[in-house]
Order: C-alpha cells, then sequence, then structure tokens
C-alpha cells in the first residue's frame, strides 16, 4: 500500500489484516517503487494524490514493469483522476474515505480474476489466447497484458461475435453490481486495444456496438 495519509494508512494496516490480508505500507511513490523491488505483492493499493512522484507515474511505472493488480484510491468527485488513473493502467479504484470492507471485496474480486482459467487454446486471426496457461500472443510473440485486461480479453474471446454491454462487463470482469462505472470498461479497452490491435482506431478483434458495448471479432 502506498499512502501518504498516516491516519487512512495506519487506518488500513489494523483493518485488512483482520480480512485476511498482510499489508506492506509506505508513504511515497519512490518508497513503493523501492519496495516493489523486494516484495513481490499479489496487489497495489495506491493513493494517486502522493507528494514527490504522484500516483499517475507510480502507477505507469509499475504496469511497465510488470502485471501486478493496482487499485488506487481517489477523492471522490475527481473523474479527471479516476479517467487519467485508469488511463495510466488501475485496474479498479476505491473512492475515499475506504471503507475497509469495500476495499477488502475489491482486492478480492482482482485476485478472483487473475485466477479464473479455461483450459483451452484458442486461435482469433494472429491472435492465439492460452486460457489455460493466460497468455496471449500476436503472431506468436507474447503480448504483456494486465490482469484486467487479460480478464476483459478473456471474457469477450469466450464468445465471438456476441455483444457485451458495458453493465454486463462491470458485473463479469470487475464483478461490480448496479453502481459499477463504465468508464472502467471504457479505458480498459483503450488500453488492451493499444495491445493487440494494428490500428486501435480500425479495431479487429475488440469492436464498439454504438449504443450497446463491445463484442470480439469474429475474425
Amino acid at each position: 500500500m502506498i499512502e501518504d495519509d498516516p491516519a487512512v494508512r495506519e487506518g488500513l494496516e489494523l483493518a485488512l489484516p483482520r480480512h485476511g490480508h498482510s499489508v506492506r505500507a509506505v508513504e511515497s511513490g519512490e518508497q513503493g517503487l523501492e519496495r516493489l523491488r523486494a516484495d513481490l505483492p499479489d496487489v497495489v493499493v495506491l493513493d494517486l494524490m502522493l507528494p514527490g512522484i504522484d500516483g499517475f507515474e507510480v502507477c505507469r511505472r509499475i504496469r511497465a514493469a510488470g502485471e501486478v493488480p493496482i487499485i488506487m484510491l481517489t477523492a471522490r468527485g475527481d473523474d479527471m483522476d479516476v479517467v487519467a488513473g485508469l488511463e495510466a493502467g488501475a485496474d479498479d479504484y476505491v473512492v475515499k474515505p475506504v471503507q475497509p470492507r469495500v476495499l477488502d471485496a475489491r482486492i478480492r474480486a482482482v485476485l478472483r480474476r487473475i485466477g479464473r482459467d479455461q483450459a483451452e487454446l484458442e486461435r482469433h486471426g494472429d491472435l492465439t489466447v492460452d486460457r489455460a496457461g493466460l497468455v496471449v500472443s500476436l503472431r506468436g510473440e507474447p503480448v504483456n497484458l494486465a490482469p484486467t485486461e487479460l480478464r476483459l480479453l478473456l471474457e469477450l474471446s469466450g464468445t465471438p461475435g456476441r455483444v457485451h454491454s458495458r453493465q454486463q462487463l462491470l458485473e463479469s470482469v470487475w464483478e461490480h453490481g448496479y453502481f459499477g462505472d463504465s468508464r472502467l470498461v471504457d479505458a480498459c479497452v483503450q488500453r488492451l486495444r493499444a495491445k493487440i490491435e494494428d490500428d486501435s482506431a480500425a479495431p479487429v478483434y475488440v469492436q464498439t456496438v454504438r449504443g450497446f458495448g463491445y463484442r470480439f471479432g469474429p475474425v
């Protein structure tokens, strides 16, 4: 956990272990990046408003270095911060003041996403999806996807040609209920397209169905 507010940091350090989590907390982006070189966390909880290196840059550096899930903490109503954080590579977000039960649920949801698989190797044009190994390759070259990007691809590619609404994707990929934020879906689609499409403006794999949502192919 990277959080500069001592009240929030210490409160979550006490509360999250009661939900079964082991927490390592630091107060700055610099300390967080240094800790990540030594530890191998299952998930990073990242405050966006940090002294020194801000949370957006920390998020970008974490994502460039690997695929650990990132849940960002954001102030209520900061829509631009939410969008920027998602575009930087965050998988989910929680609005402050943080309720430990809510954060626990989001942590468990993001960890469940990366743990699901199906024992199948699928080929869609130049794209290969190994559901058992959770490996995606394009023209034989591995594609590094963040956990939520991978889960979104698995969900869409499982039923080529079927249209999924944003709400359906929120429920199946993010495990959010009625109040889920559709911007999570749109930002993740943009990041996924940048990695698997030759031309993100004319996608072949993850296609937009205007007024309805997204579908995979068919290729």
